[in-house]
């Protein structure tokens, strides 16, 4: 699985962070979310398919 994270339409809400912080990290000058490798482990699928599922900005894709 690949994970992305829009930085256009991440707003910094750190769902994402909470749900698998083993992928994603906030930045620090504004919060938004990055993924620290776009290559997810398979024992974090499940984190990043509920983080996907879960950011109310829709701005992180999985596929």
């Amino acid at each position: 699985m690949k994970v992305r994270v829009d930085p256009v339409l991440c707003q910094g809400h750190t769902g994402c962070a909470m749900t698998a912080p083993g992928i994603f990290t906030l930045r620090d000058e504004d919060g938004h979310a990055e993924v620290k490798d776009e290559h997810v482990p398979a024992a974090h699928e499940a984190a990043v398919r509920e983080a996907v599922l879960s950011c109310p900005e829709q701005a992180i894709t999985a596929d």
